[in-house]
């Protein structure tokens, strides 16, 4: 039975998901990061908000740890590399609080529009000061949205509702895409110079880091109006500070800060200047949404391989996995085979689909070929680090999907360039969808690739079988399958046996001293 830690406060319907599907949960919260390292060697799975830190200590101890789950968007308190190169998928759930998110954007503008915080402070205050609190409509204005992914999509929608024009800049939005939203794509310059009001909707990474910096917000219309629900450190605070103070910047709002929790910034006090403690997904409906989602994408992850919204590897749904699981085992024992026999530093790998194989979701199967392969580097390899090692090690990998007629029903080819050249072998699947090698360095050739076996390259001719018989014979090797394929009669044959037991060094020596053997090998699955 799998095992889950829950380490941060949520919605109790996670631990109750995670109970009726069959995985013992515990709720254990506000640990250290010491007393969290001495318990997370027996987790699985670890669901977290902001609180946790998954740190690369953290998740040096995790000895189990398969996947961590953020119930929420954010995930600056994992570290993705570190998880990665440790086979760790972390996942976040990106849509349960968008719609929480994109309203409290929208709050925030119709609060600096019409100044209501400053208005209620003073009403409360005995005075009755109608004349100050002079707004702006929002009505025909223009709204600059920096970030049109989810939720700064659905902040546009809400804005066109509002009758208000939207500039979007966001590299990935499509001129189509932005069609569909009915946004103006633009470039930053553009937005800075154009929009009335500015709000942030992009993760924080090395490019979006400071992206309202100094210099951008001089560029920006004087009288502008900036929100931001989204990362702490995409606007450097001091040029803001200055910016609202010289009167150039009309007003802003934050629920997010470079450093949090926000208890003293030197923003506070400044005129103009709305702010809320990060309560972009503070409501009841998000907090059972994220909660909900990230139980069932860990659920579906520990029981069926199901991978939704992961950050470090290809999503695979939980219907999905059954069917590609076969494709996988044999993607898998590709990339394992191509990698034990090619020799030299690999330089690039084509991963190749047809026939049944060709409508399915390749990722998954690119991912299982770099995980077979990736063991000649490593033995703690599998799809997640695969792809960063094959990366760290500057491994060109292409993806190809024939939709011409197979000589098989389905077919996965795998070809690796190296310093001594191109090697290909080729795999389908037999009767009950069981693994089946077809072709190996251009050789017909069929062998089930399991256990150890030995691979042997030799000159078609009489006599050589029942010589290397009588070699495993005397070393005591029982042989389980024998497989033949050459290319022409008293050419080069190669031959591929499974044997019972494991083949030690010594005897690859002697079979590479038998008459007419050019190459042989050990091999292992």
């Amino acid at each position: 039975m799998p095992k889950v830690l829950i380490s941060d406060k949520m919605s109790p319907k996670a631990a109750e998901i995670f109970r009726a599907r069959g995985i013992e949960v515990d709720e254990i919260t506000g640990k250290t990061p010491d007393e969290l390292k001495a318990i997370i060697g027996d987790y699985d799975g670890l669901a977290i908000r902001s609180s946790t830190k998954v740190t690369k200590e953290i998740l040096e101890a995790a000895t189990n740890l398969k996947v961590v789950g953020r119930a929420g968007i954010g995930v600056d308190n994992v570290d993705i590399p570190a998880a990665s190169a440790k086979g760790v998928v972390v996942m976040n759930t990106p849509f349960g609080n968008s719609i929480t998110t994109a309203e409290h954007a929208i709050a925030l503008m119709f609060a600096l529009a019409r100044q209501i915080p400053e208005a209620d402070v003073s009403t409360q205050a005995g005075k009755w000061e109608k004349n100050r609190f002079m707004g702006v409509e929002v009505t025909g204005k223009t709204l600059g949205l920096i970030g049109a992914g989810n939720i700064g999509s659905i902040v546009a929608s809400r804005a066109l509702g509002l009758r208000m024009k939207v500039v979007a800049y966001d590299p990935f939005l499509t001129p189509e895409r932005a069609i569909e939203i009915g946004v103006e794509k633009a470039d930053l310059e553009t937005l800075l110079a154009r929009a009335d009001f500015i709000t942030l909707h992009t993760p924080l990474t090395d490019q979006t880091r400071n992206i309202l910096s100094a210099e951008n917000l001089a560029k920006t219309k004087k009288g502008v109006r900036i929100i931001n629900c989204a990362r702490g450190g995409l606007i450097d605070e001091a040029a803001l500070k200055a910016g609202l103070e010289s009167g150039h910047i009309a007003g802003a709002a934050l629920d997010v800060f470079a450093t949090e929790p926000a208890k003293e910034n030197a923003l506070f006090g400044t005129p103009n200047f709305i702010s809320t403690p990060h309560l972009g997904a503070s409501t009841d409906e998000a907090q059972v949404n994220v909660a909900i989602q990230v139980a069932e994408q860990l659920s579906d992850y520990l029981l069926s391989g199901g991978v939704t919204n992961a950050l470090n590897m290809p999503s695979l749904s939980a219907e999905e996995a059954p069917r590609l699981k076969p494709y996988m085992a044999l993607a898998e024992k590709l990339g394992s085979l191509v990698g034990q026999l090619a020799h030299g530093a690999l330089t690039s790998i084509a991963i190749e689909v047809e026939g049944a194989a060709a409508e399915l979701n390749q990722k998954p199967i690119t991912g299982a070929v770099l995980a077979g392969l990736m063991k000649r580097y490593s033995d703690t390899v599998n799809m997640v680090n695969a792809p960063f090692l094959a990366k760290e090690r500057g491994l060109d990998v292409r993806e190809v999907r024939h939709e011409r007629e197979a000589d098989y029903h389905t077919l996965v080819r795998v070809t690796v360039n190296t310093d001594a050249g191109e090697r290909s072998v080729a795999g389908t699947l037999f009767g009950d969808a069981k693994p089946r090698l077809v072709e190996l360095f251009g050789i017909k050739v069929e062998a089930d690739l399991a256990g150890d076996m030995l691979y042997i390259v030799n000159e078609d001719a009489p006599g050589f079988i029942g010589r290397l018989g009588t070699t495993l014979g005397e070393a005591g090797i029982n042989i389980g399958t024998f497989h033949l394929g050459r290319r022409e009669s008293g050419g080069e044959a190669i031959l591929l046996l499974s044997v019972d037991q494991e083949v030690t060094g010594d005897l690859v020596e002697k079979i590479r001293g038998l008459p007419g053997v050019k190459t042989a090998m050990a091999l292992a699955f």
